[in-house]
């Protein structure tokens, strides 16, 4: 685990064990099939992706990844998201078990479209 805030997303990702790197480099992909315009950025001291704003964040730990997809994807996927824990803002993925990133897909696609109506309104 780094103790400086990294750099990039490659800094991050290999300051963990190889199992965990692979998991976080899956769900850096499944973001970026979703988002492709999105632009990687480092943020609060963990990978995350703007676009129109910020989408999401992610971020390895011992035992999960975190994923912070912004309070509104959490509420309007609460049902898919249930049996994981979660809180106002983060949703946890335990390492161990299938990474679920047709779901993360989803949520992604899901905050691309709720930045772009923020923008959008903002326009008129």
């Amino acid at each position: 685990m780094l103790t400086a805030k990294p750099k990039n997303f490659e800094e991050y990702i290999f300051s963990f064990p190889i199992e965990t790197q692979k998991i976080l480099e899956q769900v850096r992909t499944a973001i970026k099939k979703a988002a492709p315009a999105a632009e990687e950025v480092i943020s609060y001291g963990m990978p995350a992706f703007k676009l129109n704003g910020m989408l999401v964040y992610f971020a390895g730990y011992k035992k999960h990844i975190g994923f912070y997809p912004m309070p509104a994807a959490l509420i309007a996927f609460k049902e898919e998201l249930s049996g994981y824990k979660s809180s106002k803002g983060a949703v946890q993925f335990p390492i161990g078990k299938p990474m679920p990133l047709a779901l993360i897909t989803k949520i992604v696609k899901f905050r691309v479209s709720e930045n772009l109506k923020k923008i959008q309104s903002q326009d008129q």
